[in-house]
């Protein structure tokens, strides 16, 4: 299986598709959604504010949406909205799942061969990294079990600390 973890500014790396761990509105916010947009430039904000609002938002907690890359090294933004972080008793890890295989179905309608996360979730909403890292391996490497497209996944760390929870968390499953 192709999953991997690099240390960089996910705005940068060169794949088919990058993930933003967005909000509802998909219109541009902090963290990374903020950067992306900087980086895809005005026609991503355009492009955003075409998908229709459903229960008022363009994209609720769990599901994803696709977008062109414009000024992006990648073709495609795929954006999906992670949960807040509420103490773990309220269906966050659900949710979370729920983005990483939302996400890669997306991938995979569009022919998308490789593609990019960030750690969902683990800014300002407030999600344990840990918890998160299990979740995304756990999903990519199920997704990719299945010999579909997406046929790379490339966790994608903004420092250190989140790129080695990753990194452990692939170590400790090969070790299964």
């Amino acid at each position: 299986m192709n999953l991997r973890v690099i240390e960089a500014d996910i705005t940068t790396v060169a794949v088919d598709a990058i993930v933003n761990a967005a909000n509802g509105s998909l219109l541009g916010g902090g963290g990374v959604d903020g950067a992306i947009h900087r980086a895809a430039g005005p026609r991503l904000l355009e492009a955003c504010r075409t998908i229709p609002l459903r229960g008022g938002a363009r994209c609720p907690t769990g599901e994803a949406r696709i977008t062109p890359g414009f000024r992006l090294p990648a073709r495609f933004v795929i954006h999906t909205v992670g949960p807040v972080w509420r103490g773990g008793t309220h269906g966050e890890a659900d949710l979370l799942a729920a983005c990483y295989r939302n996400a890669l179905a997306l991938a995979a309608e569009h022919a998308i061969a490789t593609i990019a996360f960030p750690a969902i979730s683990c800014g300002v909403y407030g999600y344990p990294i840990d918890a998160a890292t299990a979740i995304a391996v756990r999903e990519a490497r199920a997704w990719l079990g299945g010999g579909r497209e997406p046929r790379a996944v490339v966790f994608c760390a903004f420092g250190r600390a989140i790129a080695d929870a990753y990194r452990s968390e692939l170590a400790g499953a090969d070790e299964l």
